[in-house]
């Protein structure tokens, strides 16, 4: 498992005995390019209660339009374009048997998910996900610098510039 393993879950609603595989993975991880900007959101999460952690997500990505964790609406907002890109998304989850659950496929999680399965991901998936990116990590760490997702979003950024990519 890779970073985008680790973004993945991070990215889902906060369960009990998250922190610990969110750890596992990390272990995983150390001495890669992420040990570093990953440290400033694992040190935060490690100071809440599960019930505090739930409520930063919620008021990070379910309170606040602004950095939705859809890729398709940070790029396109609520638009066919989106629909298209959500039908693409939805197909290469497909291919690779990966369940978007409950979320619609073009939340990050999932979109994390397929990148970590994908030996090469398509294009258009990766064209989208680094303005997405970007734009979520600039409005967090403009508006709230100290809050633990801002340094998860800069670490997505890194991953996304890494990704090889297919047309």
């Amino acid at each position: 498992m890779g970073i985008f393993a680790l973004l993945a879950d991070a990215m889902e609603y906060p369960r009990p005995g998250g922190l610990d595989n969110l750890e596992a993975h990390r272990r995983a991880l150390q001495g890669s390019p992420f040990d570093k900007p990953l440290q400033g959101f694992f040190q935060a999460i490690k100071k809440l209660e599960l019930s505090e952690w739930e409520e930063e997500y919620t008021r990070t990505f379910d309170l606040s339009p602004a950095v939705a964790p859809y890729v398709g609406f940070q790029v396109w907002g609520e638009s066919y374009e989106r629909g298209n890109f959500m039908a693409l998304v939805s197909r290469e989850l497909q291919a690779l048997q990966i369940d978007p659950g409950s979320e619609l496929p073009d939340h990050l999680a999932p979109v994390f998910r397929y990148l970590d399965a994908a030996a090469v991901p398509h294009a258009e998936i990766v064209q989208a996900l680094r303005p997405a990116l970007q734009r979520m990590a600039e409005i967090l760490n403009k508006n709230q610098a100290k809050n633990p997702y801002s340094a998860l979003l800069q670490t997505a950024v890194l991953a996304s510039n890494e990704l090889p990519v297919k047309s």
